[in-house]
């Protein structure tokens, strides 16, 4: 390997040292680079060398590579002698670029003569040519003839630059005859013929890529002239369609080419109008040189689309024609086959009896259009004949009522233009004999189908399957290979509908029980959701909500869930329920409140909610009102009813406390109290007022009195009077202040509260006594008497339940009334009656007032002793 490269040095050196001196003395250059402006091929190792020329100022030491203005390694430097330097390097990517060989600067020569010591070389990069491959040739058809231009197309191989672009050079040879050659940049070119085409003659073809980097051949073919030949497709295609052969149709054509010039072969295809897929005539059927076929195993009344081609018969090769016009015609009608039976059970209108609906589909090979059924129940002689009645896909075939314990056999068969089918039977077993079913049904939509899948019956007698899907009123079925385990409905479905999906097992026209199950093909949000109501009227604190189910048209899906929203002025809430719930009571709820409701229905793919139902709680809860009425009468009753118990047993009290007893103060111990006064009423002292006054009236005269006297009265008194008329009993004045009288009103302070614990009491002793009693025959004067005990008058007596807890007595005030004339009682009180006749004789006498102290003149002329201001208390004795 050493060996090679210093060899390949020397001869770079030869080639370098054979340059003529006369070049460089011209260019005046030191340096010179050799190979000068190579093509490269990219992806390889490229050497240069770099000889010093026409002066010894420096030596290969000082020499050096730039590589596109970067400097090369001195790793990739070899050096040949003291005046050349190689340098090796690879070439990658497809731009090109210089590569340049300069000296040092080491001295100040270099600096005069830099331009002689930089010499450089343009790399140019490529790839060397491909090899073409998949060449091919055509002559056309023209006319009655074959053109005299051979097309020939190839494809290139490997990469090409703008720089190293690749040429292409076609050739045609006819043997022991002309060679054609075609120059062209293209994957294609086109040879002309001098004067027509070398039919019968063998021709080689061939083409040659070639560029900078190098050259490289095709493939060469060898072929006979016809084999390169693409003839016309076959003219006038006729079919034609035979009443006596339903199922075949025979087709004739025309040939495109003379034979003279070539042998051909055919091919024919055909299928059913409006299909794709086409079914290919078998080419061993057609290799000879024929004109017509028949096509056989075809559908009786069909229409048929044909199409035929050709091609050179030799050797099998060559190119095909295109194909033919469409040629189409119908197949004549035939017998139908068996037509498809099926039925639709429900309940009857009797107890244990079924409601059989027979339905009946045209035969798979209808041979010409069904123009009625004749259907055959068990243990009838006759068919009836059904016309068409079409709905849906089937036909309606009739309707019976079976009981639940009877089987029945049914025949049908198809009618059309040439004669009836072969029957078709169908068992409906009895309702508690059901054969077994499929096991593990599993349907699910994908790819826009519905699927299905299932297990089949452990039973030897199994013969097929039905397949059957039901939506609504809508009907319709499959029926499957007793093989099958996985099929797809082939019907066309709808999305958002349910279909209920049953798989029945056959045993030779006997029905099996089915599996079933609901599916949709696609789900979606409900149309609708439930309107929500309530049940009845709300109560206090709940509320009863009910809706119906959505129709399964309005659904679109499977119903998850249902979701209850309920809101007030204050909050909101939300309870879900199952599915196939249809009321719900709302509890907890405040009374006398205002309640928004409404209901989401929700499936898979979405929800719908409904439209707000609003509703107001009561007040009270059922019964509560009652209740309160109840138990306020009950109370009320209660409450009279220890009333009237209380007035019964308690009627002495009552009768003390509301209806008291007159205190007689003729029996009172007053008259006792003062031995040692007399009797007589003491007149006055001048410019005092006693504040008690006696007038001896009789009561008969006490009016008439009274009305002569009254304008002699003193209208006035002073209110006050001095305490210098002190009436000498216990150091006490006689009415020194109207306050402190046993008249006094309620303004004013207590005796009790002013006067050390002293009370004065005042007797009056009337002159005609009480009434009813005889009064003295002579005049009696009033009696006045004082007395200044501490004890009460009356109220240890009359009233001893006035003592305080304490052992205190209450005081009491009368009220201020006018002054009166009082009769004394008789000894066991005076009773309400006569309280009433001594306050009406009492009410027609002149009073005078309470605080103003009156004097009644007498008979002599002497005023009288002051009126005792003691008066009549209808309400019985109020205490001091």
């Amino acid at each position: 390997m050493v060996s090679e490269r210093v060899l390949q040095l020397l001869v770079l050196a030869c080639i370098a040292s054979s340059l003529p001196a006369r070049a460089a003395s011209e260019d005046n250059s030191h340096l010179l680079i050799a190979p000068q402006s190579p093509n490269l091929e990219i992806g390889t190792n490229f050497t240069a060398t770099c000889m010093i020329i026409n002066t010894d100022k420096f030596t290969a030491d000082d020499l050096y590579w730039n590589l596109s203005q970067a400097t090369v390694s001195r790793d990739q430097y070899t050096k040949i002698n003291e005046s050349a330097l190689n340098v090796t390097v690879p070439i990658i990517g497809e731009k090109s670029e210089w590569l340049f060989c300069l000296c040092k600067k080491v001295s100040p020569y270099f600096a005069l003569n830099k331009d002689k010591c930089i010499h450089g070389i343009y790399l140019t990069k490529g790839y060397r040519p491909g090899k073409p491959e998949n060449l091919s040739c055509q002559a056309v058809q023209e006319t009655e003839y074959i053109s005299t231009t051979i097309s020939c197309k190839w494809d290139p191989v490997g990469h090409q630059t703008t720089n190293v672009p690749t040429s292409y050079t076609l050739t045609v040879a006819v043997l022991f005859s002309t060679t054609y050659n075609v120059s062209t940049q293209e994957n294609h070119a086109m040879v002309h013929f001098v004067s027509s085409f070398p039919t019968h003659m063998m021709l080689e073809i061939w083409v040659e890529a070639h560029n900078k980097l190098g050259r490289i051949e095709s493939e060469h073919l060898k072929e006979d002239a016809g084999w390169f030949v693409k003839t016309n497709p076959p003219s006038d295609v006729k079919l034609i369609s035979e009443k006596s052969f339903p199922t075949s149709l025979l087709i004739n054509w025309t040939h495109p080419i003379p034979k003279e010039y070539l042998k051909l072969t055919y091919q024919i295809r055909f299928c059913p109008n409006g299909s794709q897929s086409w079914t290919y005539v078998p080419l061993v059927d057609t290799a000879m040189d024929i004109q017509s076929f028949r096509l056989q195993n075809l559908q009786p009344d069909t229409v048929y689309v044909t199409q035929v081609c050709c091609k050179n018969s030799r050797n099998g090769s060559g190119y095909w024609s295109n194909w033919s016009t469409n040629a189409t015609v119908r197949t004549s009608e035939d017998r139908p086959g068996k037509p498809d039976l099926w039925r639709i059970i429900a309940e009857g209108d009797g107890i244990n009896e079924r409601r059989v609906q027979f339905i009946c589909k045209d035969p798979v090979l209808a041979n010409g259009r069904i123009t009625g059924f004749n259907i055959r129940i068990q243990d009838q002689k006759v068919p009836s004949p059904v016309n068409r009645s079409e709905s849906g896909s089937f036909t309606i075939l009739q309707q019976i009522h079976l009981a639940d314990k009877k089987s029945v056999k049914v025949y049908v068969t198809a009618d059309n233009s040439v004669g009836k089918s072969v029957e078709a039977l169908l068992v409906i077993p009895e309702k508690s004999h059901e054969l077994a079913p499929v096991g593990e049904l599993k349907v699910w939509p994908q790819g826009g189908r519905l699927w299905l899948e299932w297990k089949p019956p452990n039973s030897t007698a199994l013969s097929e399957y039905v397949v059957e899907w039901v939506s609504g009123d809508q009907t319709d079925w499959q029926r499957e290979n007793r093989n099958t385990r996985r099929t797809a409905i082939k019907g066309n479905l709808e999305k958002f509908v349910c279909y209920n999906v049953s798989v029945y097992p056959m045993y030779s026209g006997r029905t099996g029980k089915p599996a079933s199950t609901a599916v949709f093909l696609e789900q979606g949000a409900p149309l609708e959701a439930p309107a929500v109501r309530l049940n009845g009227k709300p109560g206090h604190d709940e509320a009863e909500l009910v809706w119906k189910e959505l129709p399964q048209r309005r659904r679109r899906g499977f119903i998850t869930n249902y979701t209850i929203f309920y809101t007030s002025a204050t909050k909101k809430q939300k309870i879900t329920v199952p599915a196939d719930t249809t009321s719900y009571t709302l509890k907890s709820l405040t009374g006398n409140t205002k309640y928004d409701v409404w209901i989401i229905a929700s499936t898979i793919n979405g929800s719908t909610a409904s439209f707000n139902h609003s509703f107001t709680t009561l007040k009270y809860a059922p019964g509560e009102m009652e209740g309160i009425v109840v138990g306020v009468s009950l109370g009320f009753l209660f409450i009279v009813v220890v009333t009237m118990l209380l007035c019964v047993y308690k009627k002495d009290a009552i009768k003390v406390n509301f209806w008291p007893r007159i205190p007689d103060p003729g029996e009172s111990t007053i008259g006792n109290w003062s031995p040692d006064y007399p009797l007589k009423a003491e007149r006055p002292k001048e410019n005092g007022l006693c504040g008690v006054s006696v007038l001896d009236v009789d009561v008969c005269d006490g009016k008439c009195v009274f009305e002569e006297d009254k304008a002699s009265l003193p209208l006035k008194k002073d209110k006050y009077l001095s305490e210098e008329h002190s009436s000498g009993i216990g150091g006490s004045s006689c009415m020194s202040s109207p306050r402190q009288s046993v008249s006094d009103s309620d303004e004013g302070g207590d005796m009790a509260d002013t006067t050390a614990s002293t009370v004065q009491y005042s007797s009056v002793v009337a002159s005609n006594g009480y009434k009813g009693q005889t009064p003295n025959s002579q005049p009696q004067q009033a009696i006045f008497s004082r007395s200044e005990s501490t004890q009460p008058l009356l109220d240890s007596e009359e009233n001893p339940d006035t003592l305080l807890q304490d052992g205190s007595r209450q005081s009491h005030r009368f009220p201020r009334r006018p002054c009166s004339t009082h009769t004394a009682g008789s000894d066991d009180g005076t009773n309400p009656g006569d309280i009433m006749e001594q306050q009406g004789a009492l009410e027609s006498l002149d009073f005078c007032p309470l605080e103003e102290d009156c004097e009644q003149p007498t008979a002599d002329g002497q005023s009288a002793a002051p009126v005792s201001n003691y008066m009549l208390q209808l309400g019985g004795y109020r205490p001091q």
